[in-house]
């Protein structure tokens, strides 16, 4: 996840940027994050329900693009790539030991990324969802 900038830009600059690539990418993105909040979960750092959702909405924008791809491969939205970095930071900052440091307010902040991260997260599937009525709009038209 923290490397997808790099490689992106990478994959473009030696125009080795592939369908399966703009695939495969977002898929093992999710994996990474599912794993890892489903761990966070257990161990009681993050909510069973941000997890839910957070896994919900993943798996199905997963399934969509899966099902699009027969006609057109779905390239991930702005929305859905700042979730992406969000989740990744919210993450960090969950595993990491600062709390000994900072206390409390290391964890009210880290509340709010935990918030902030879902949010995004429910934003960016939504603009999914709208851009998918519109396009079956325009194709019943």
């Amino acid at each position: 996840m923290s490397s997808d900038g790099i490689d992106g830009a990478i994959a473009r600059r030696r125009g080795l940027v592939t369908n399966l690539g703009k695939l495969l990418d977002p898929i093992a993105d999710k994996a990474l994050l599912g794993g890892a909040l489903v761990t966070l979960s257990i161990l009681g750092e993050v909510s069973w329900w941000i997890t839910g959702i957070i896994m919900v909405r993943e798996l199905g924008i997963t399934v969509y693009r899966l099902v699009v791809v027969r006609k057109k491969v779905v390239a991930a939205s702005s929305g859905g790539k700042l979730k992406t970095i969000f989740q990744g930071i919210m993450v960090g900052f969950v595993v990491s030991p600062l709390t000994a440091w900072f206390g409390d307010w290391y964890l009210v902040f880290e509340m709010g990324l935990i918030y902030l991260a879902t949010a995004l997260t429910v934003y960016s599937g939504a603009q999914y969802v709208i851009a998918a009525s519109r396009s079956q709009k325009k194709v019943i038209s």
